[in-house]
């Protein structure tokens, strides 16, 4: 587990109680399967840079609360959310559910897990 602050991992672990995680390799299935979803990269600009998941839409933390019902008006559609390691992505998906949105999953392992894994990846 990455060395963060006591204060942010409390954040995070309340926003889990209250969201719906899946683990990486399931994503994975789901997509490889043609499922419908969107997945959306939460992390910061310079890390979408260094490369990301195939057909990934990029809505870093810092602005999803605000760019997302304009980039993804469908409060229904599956939104599945990924960052580094599982813990953005939960804050973020937690502030979405409260926005309405009803069908958003937050990555577990996130892009750490998806590279360790040896899965696709693709740099703009």
């Amino acid at each position: 587990m990455p060395d963060h602050p006591e204060g942010f991992l409390k954040l995070v672990k309340e926003a889990k109680t209250r969201i719906k995680e899946e683990d990486f390799r399931d994503i994975k299935k789901k997509l490889d399967a043609g499922e419908p979803m969107i997945v959306i990269d939460t992390r910061e600009d310079n890390e979408w840079a260094r490369g990301h998941i195939p057909n990934a839409v990029h809505l870093g933390k810092g602005v999803i609360e605000r760019d997302i019902e304009k980039a993804i008006p469908d409060k229904d559609a599956t939104l599945v959310l990924y960052c580094g390691g599982g813990y953005r992505s939960a804050l973020a998906a937690d502030n979405l559910q409260k926005m309405g949105y009803r069908n958003v999953i937050s990555m577990d392992g996130g892009w750490r897990g998806w590279t360790e894994a040896g899965f696709p990846t693709i740099r703009d």
